[in-house]
């Protein structure tokens, strides 16, 4: 519990919530809760799901998590470490009523600010008063309503632009749309001028303030809080004074509410898959869209046109619409790519060729997609003038979600998002700037104020709202089923890690299916000697010292294995590619960062010292055994020459090899990473780096949770 004090690392990267701005404003306004480090700072989550796993039956349980942020990041996000505070029954949302079901909880958070509680701590031997406080809430945005009172519908949807939110609303489409972007550029911009490309209007606007939780505290004043069926009608975008505000310091919390990229990601994958590939129902792109154009007076050039007798509506071909063959290529891409295993699921069984439309994925598919996938037939189908932006949003999600970032890169980030969403307003109509396409421009500040977006978005909640749909037994009181299991887990975890004494035997387990390795033990024979050539090998460099397996290392082998797959402390997998070539994912491909000498030329008298990437896949993983002293597991590639595309891309040729005589590398020195084979050229694939869920940078050091799987 002391590890965000006295374990993280403090410099200029936001690791942990405590490296973000609010968790500093909370520490210096309560100096008294900040001098005890064991105090504890939690987060809130809520969200509704059906507990009979099926859509036939309508049904709606609302569990209300905690979680611990003064742990490390490979443990304050797991499930074993969330708090189940309350589970609020179905089989209705609770919607503003939700303050209610909330009101125990409160009451106990505001003792443990006041009074606090008599805690023993071990590691000292001493017995000490702990305090705790609320951080913030993590939902979506339909949640967001219900926890916080602000009315996310409506004119003043953003409840971070609040009173300030540019909106629209669009006769043929009936709906709002929020675009008016620009008022986020800086005042000498010539886009605030340019009327034309944009709302046909010049932008004077500043950049909305946020409102602070003393300013909501105010304008709550005069808001009626009744419940219950008979509710007045409100004028404004509050719906109700939050709960929260009963707590003493939830006024003065610098974040309160937090946005979920992860919904977000989700909606707008939506968006542009749905317009791009012009699916029915789904494509922001239609008739009363264009009309909408047509009475905003922008874009002439796609106002629909009336034609025979006017009894029907030709719509013109916009920057971003594909041909049915475009369409295809399109899918295609997604339909044969190969993922690594664990990073979604299987994508190419949402695709349908046939009516090329791509439909029933999930949200870590969306995000992705959004991430790796959709930059890559994107850059060769469209044009510029609409691949680009797109590319460039992918851009900022994938680096937004890294689990280390500086406040550089956050500053560059916010100014990267107000770019790109101002030319996706020239492309794109009116009607696709709903408000999920506006948010990604608070989602920048909101890193520089909470810390690193694993902490504070939906994907744990979620997952463990699916732990807590496994436990359902009994269909006539569901809930009743969840507590009891719930209890029942809680009480064994306690007992198995605490009351159990001796120690634990970890047993090897045995394959036991075809997904398991398939290894084959070999002595040493002249297959040895053709494995590995006479000569020492070099495999990779390490900090600039290369690993040789000389003649005297290979006297020393007894023997070695084959093996077709290998586990790096079990969070992550490589594959052969023989082994992966019938499997729907890919764990081939490898990249190492090494110390190398570059020269321009034959006759260049300064070469450069610095870190070069290289690329292959692994044909070969062969475990050295020293007689019994040590194990080395080598993994034999293929390297290929990489180049970078006009947009930034690094591409590799499979029929281009490269670094032949030097195949061989250690495990223990790359990185996972997966290809993407080109939209038109077959040999060209593109390079994509991942970093696994449980693996975190800490200072210098990798560590992870090595008990999770």
């Amino acid at each position: 519990m002391r590890w965000h004090d006295e374990e993280r690392r403090k410099d200029e990267k936001l690791r942990h919530p405590a490296d973000g701005q609010s968790w500093k404003d909370f520490g210096n306004r309560h100096t008294n809760f900040a001098l005890d480090t064991r105090n504890v700072r939690l987060g809130l989550s809520s969200d509704g799901f059906n507990p009979y796993r099926t859509m036939s039956i309508s049904h709606s349980t609302w569990p209300v998590v905690l979680m611990a942020y003064n742990l490390s990041p490979w443990m304050s996000m797991k499930q074993e470490y969330f708090m189940l505070s309350l589970l609020i029954p179905g089989p209705k949302s609770p919607g503003n009523d939700i303050d209610i079901y909330l009101q125990p909880l409160i009451e106990e958070l505001k003792e443990l600010w006041e009074v606090g509680v008599e805690t023993y701590d071990a590691s000292k031997n001493e017995t000490f008063p702990m305090y705790t406080a609320l951080l913030w809430t993590i939902s979506d945005f339909s949640t967001y309503t219900m926890l916080s009172g602000w009315s996310t519908k409506g004119k003043l949807a953003c409840p971070c632009c609040n009173h300030g939110t540019c909106s629209n609303y669009l006769t043929y489409s009936r709906k709002m749309c929020y675009m008016g972007h620009r008022a986020f550029l800086p005042e000498d911009h010539p886009w605030r001028a340019n009327k034309r490309s944009f709302n046909g209007k010049v932008e004077h606007r500043q950049a909305p303030p946020l409102l602070s939780g003393t300013e909501a505290l105010s304008q709550l004043e005069y808001v009626d809080n009744s419940f219950g069926k008979l509710k007045p009608k409100k004028d404004g975008p509050w719906k109700k004074r939050s709960i929260f505000f009963d707590l003493p310091y939830w006024q003065y919390n610098t974040s309160r509410h937090n946005l979920d990229v992860m919904h977000i990601e989700k909606h707008i994958v939506d968006s542009i898959l749905g317009t791009l590939l012009d699916i029915s129902g789904k494509t922001k792109d239609h008739t009363n869209a264009r009309y909408d154009l047509q009475e905003m007076g922008i874009r002439k050039n796609l106002h629909p046109k009336k034609t025979n007798g006017n009894k029907k509506v030709k719509l013109a071909k916009a920057c971003y619409s594909m041909t049915n063959a475009e369409k295809l290529i399109f899918c295609d891409v997604l339909k044969t790519a190969k993922l690594p295993d664990g990073s979604a699921s299987n994508i190419s069984r949402c695709v349908n060729l046939l009516e090329r439309r791509i439909s029933g994925y999930k949200t870590h598919d969306a995000h992705f997609m959004l991430h790796y996938l959709l930059q890559i037939p994107i850059k060769g189908i469209l044009p510029d003038q609409v691949a680009v932006p797109l590319i460039r949003l992918g851009s900022f999600f994938r680096q937004l979600c890294q689990k280390s970032i500086t406040l550089q890169e956050i500053d560059q980030l916010e100014e990267d998002i107000i770019t790109t969403l101002c030319q996706l307003e020239r492309i794109f109509p009116p009607s696709f700037f709903d408000i999920m396409i506006h948010l990604p421009i608070h989602l920048a500040n909101e890193v520089r104020l909470g810390g690193p977006v694993q902490f504070r978005w939906m994907y744990p909640p979620e997952r463990y709202m699916c732990t807590l749909k496994s436990y359902v037994r009994n269909r006539s009181r569901p809930e009743g089923s969840i507590v009891e299991a719930y209890l029942v887990e809680e009480c064994l975890t306690f007992c198995s890690r605490y009351l159990h004494s001796g120690v634990q035997t970890k047993l090897n387990r045995q394959p036991r299916n075809n997904d398991e390795p398939n290894n084959s033990m070999m002595e040493t024979t002249d297959a040895f000697s053709n494995l590995f050539p006479k000569r020492g090998v070099p495999l990779g460099a390490k900090k600039g010292e290369p690993f040789l397996l000389d003649d005297n290392s290979r006297e020393q082998v007894h023997s070695y294995i084959l093996l077709n797959c290998h586990k790096i402390d079990d969070y992550v997998r490589f594959h052969t590619r023989q082994r992966e070539v019938r499997r729907k994912t890919q764990n081939s491909g490898v990249t190492l960062v090494a110390l190398t000498t570059s020269f321009a030329s034959t006759k260049d008298a300064n070469p450069i010292h610095g870190n070069v990437s290289y690329y292959g896949r692994v044909n070969d993983i062969i475990e050295l055994d020293y007689y019994g002293n040590f194990k080395v597991t080598l993994f034999k590639c293929d390297w290929y020459e990489a180049r970078e595309d006009a947009y930034g891309s690094t591409y590799v040729h499979f029929n281009k090899k490269c670094y032949q005589e030097e195949p061989f590398v250690l495990a223990c020195q790359v990185h996972q990473c997966f290809y993407v084979q080109d939209a038109v050229d077959k040999n060209k694939h593109y390079v994509m780096k991942t970093v696994p869920r449980d693996l975190f940078s800490i200072s210098d050091q990798v560590d992870i949770d090595a008990e999770d799987t």
